[in-house]
């Protein structure tokens, strides 16, 4: 009786083996394809933006709606380029981007290594106030903000739009915290014994075990600055200090717009932020995932 129960035992064993095996590949199989549904739909704003940027104004109204032009044409991008505003602007904001994500990084990982390694009086409330700003939309602020740069005689300058943000980043402080609190603290005490000093210290062992999470604060800090709208539509009023945000929404006006531009100077906008993010993604997802791992 064994003798023919066993055989049986083990062809059931193996069947419920390979239904079990086979669940986890169907939930598998629906996840992606529920992720490829949404990865379409996030996609089809951009890829109608494109494609209109090379249709004539008639047809980004046509109904029904085509999404390929049927008469394609780059007058869009000829209007939006052919000024030398719109050159000025992608230089303002290249060059407004870099420098606030420069300074700001170096100010944040200072920042972080004085709250998680210095023990200072207060350090703690102090904490707590500067994650508390986090909470404080940036709307509230820009009336006092704005009384202080006037005076200082910043308005209509780019130090009011890179100055405030690079000498102050709550979140990047708090990113980059968690990072050095999970350093151990023997690296430091073992460069102390070498006679290395504090700043040597920060310099020579914090910074390079930073790399990852101030890549991925690098990039973050970049795209808000490249999109940043409002700021500059508070303090900017020369169109020679306008950045690339406020020059793009000149092509819309009060009762009409030139849309084929508006979609070309709009793609020639996103299209930076589309490259550093395809080729930056494993760092943003890295610094995010990471972030939230230390104590």
């Amino acid at each position: 009786m064994s003798t023919f129960s066993n055989p049986i035992s083990r062809a059931v064993t193996t069947a419920k083996g390979a239904s079990g095996s086979g669940r986890p590949a169907r939930h598998k199989l629906l996840l992606h394809a529920v992720l490829l549904v949404c990865a379409i739909g996030m996609a089809l704003p951009f890829a109608w933006m494109l494609f209109s940027s090379f249709k004539p104004l008639g047809e980004i109204f046509m109904q029904p709606p085509k999404l390929l032009p049927q008469d394609w044409t780059e007058q869009g991008y000829r209007t939006a380029l052919g000024g030398a505003d719109f050159v000025r602007g992608f230089w303002n904001s290249t060059y407004i981007a870099l420098t606030v994500t420069a300074v700001s990084l170096l100010t944040s990982a200072m920042a972080a290594y004085a709250f998680a390694r210095i023990d200072f009086w207060g350090r703690r409330p102090l904490f707590m106030v500067f994650l508390a700003t986090m909470m404080v939309p940036g709307q509230l602020t820009i009336i006092p903000l704005y009384i202080i740069m006037g005076w200082l005689g910043w308005v209509d300058t780019h130090a009011a739009i890179i100055v405030p943000p690079a000498l102050f980043n709550a979140f990047g402080v708090f990113l980059l915290r968690q990072y050095v609190k999970g350093i151990p603290v023997e690296l430091e005490e073992a460069a102390q014994i070498d006679g290395a000093g504090r700043v040597r210290r920060f310099v020579t062992i914090i910074l390079p075990l930073l790399r990852t999470p101030l890549t991925a604060l690098g990039i973050f800090t970049f795209l808000g600055q490249w999109n940043n709208f409002f700021f500059p539509l508070i303090f900017l009023n020369s169109s020679e200090n306008f950045t690339l945000p406020l020059l793009v929404n000149q092509f819309k006006g009060q009762y009409t717009s030139d849309w084929p531009a508006l979609m070309a100077a709009t793609t020639l906008l996103a299209a930076p932020m589309l490259i550093v993010f395809a080729f930056a993604q494993r760092q943003i997802v890295e610094g995010i995932a990471l972030s939230g791992s230390k104590s």
